[in-house]
């Protein structure tokens, strides 16, 4: 039976031996932050140099018999079923020209240098669709960039500062002096799922707060939802590396195990740059991945000012995967033995 008191010992020790371990405390803190950093200098304009041009209410699939202009090489052509989503990236400057062939008109950003240039294409090659004007500055690559530096902070936190603290309790026999106990698995599970999400969201809040004051963040959105959306994601992180962990007693393996995890998603799951106009088969793949939908939900509210609506399929899947992971750690968890 689940015992709360039990599970607040549990929950109280580890966080002491966090925050008592002065190294990883500062890791945590100066990682992000020498990132954003980073990224301000070398990217203080656009990061990206491809055009992109919104296609609304058109089907990839039949785009290049659509229009002539669809055929244009080295132009990137995404489809938007939300006219709304797609205006406020050309205004952001994230993408180039929108088309809007059911309704004949196309738009344009005239603050924009690349707007300018991919209509001096599209009028080349096609023109008969009205001329629509819209503005906007564009939005910092610092600004894109940054749901995905902090997602990814949280995910090496997750997933590391669970799976090796797992190991390391198995190797020094601590799990077995805790199997000795009343304590269920679901409750040390479950405490080691909560204790890690405060660390990670104190963390992740504390750098925020104190990197907001120099780079000042853009942010459209509500804070609260994004917070809902933190929580969210370290939970299924976290309960991701907690299966990672449940069976092995070995350093070397786990590590393997959360590198195989962790660079597919560093690599797919849109923290760098946009998966809008990638192969289906790679957006297929980065749906796998719980940094995917955080990233993918953050950035929407910070830099679209989406809502809890908005982004409820990704809050959706991260709840799902928490739930399935969590419940599969619990009942394969091992106390002192590699099986």
């Amino acid at each position: 039976m689940f015992k709360f008191s039990r599970f607040a010992a549990v929950v109280k020790a580890r966080n002491l031996e966090f925050f008592r371990d002065k190294s990883s405390l500062a890791w945590n803190l100066l990682f992000p932050v020498l990132l954003l950093v980073i990224f301000s200098f070398a990217f203080s304009g656009d990061g990206r140099a491809v055009y992109k041009v919104g296609v609304v209410t058109q089907l990839i699939e039949n785009m290049n018999d659509s229009h002539p202009f669809m055929q244009t090489k080295y132009i990137d052509f995404v489809q938007y079923q939300q006219p709304e989503k797609a205006m406020i990236k050309l205004e952001q400057h994230e993408i180039d020209m929108i088309i809007d062939l059911a309704n004949n008109h196309y738009w344009v950003n005239e603050q924009s240098p690349k707007s300018y240039m991919v209509e001096k294409i599209f009028l080349h090659d096609a023109g008969g669709l009205k001329r629509m004007v819209t503005t906007g500055e564009p939005i910092r690559y610092i600004d894109w960039v940054l749901p995905g530096i902090f997602g990814m902070n949280m995910m090496f936190s997750c997933l590391f500062g669970v799976g090796y603290v797992i190991v390391r309790y198995r190797k020094n026999s601590v799990l077995k002096r805790l199997k000795a106990t009343p304590l269920s698995a679901l409750e040390f599970i479950s405490a080691q799922l909560l204790s890690r999400l405060f660390i990670v969201l104190f963390m992740v809040s504390v750098v925020y707060i104190g990197c907001n004051f120099f780079f000042d963040f853009i942010m459209l959105g509500s804070y609260l939802n994004l917070f809902l959306i933190a929580v969210a994601g370290a939970m299924s992180l976290i309960s991701l590396g907690l299966l990672i962990s449940t069976r092995s007693k070995s350093e070397e393996l786990v590590g393997g195990l959360l590198n195989m995890a962790t660079w597919p998603m560093m690599l797919l799951s849109g923290v760098w740059f946009s998966l809008e106009g990638a192969p289906q088969f790679v957006q297929n793949i980065a749906e796998v991945f719980p940094l995917t939908h955080l990233v993918s939900a953050a950035r929407s509210i910070i830099t679209e000012g989406a809502t809890l609506q908005d982004v409820s399929y990704q809050l959706t899947v991260l709840l799902s995967m928490t739930a399935v992971c969590l419940l599969l750690s619990a009942r394969l968890f091992s106390w002192d033995s590699e099986r």
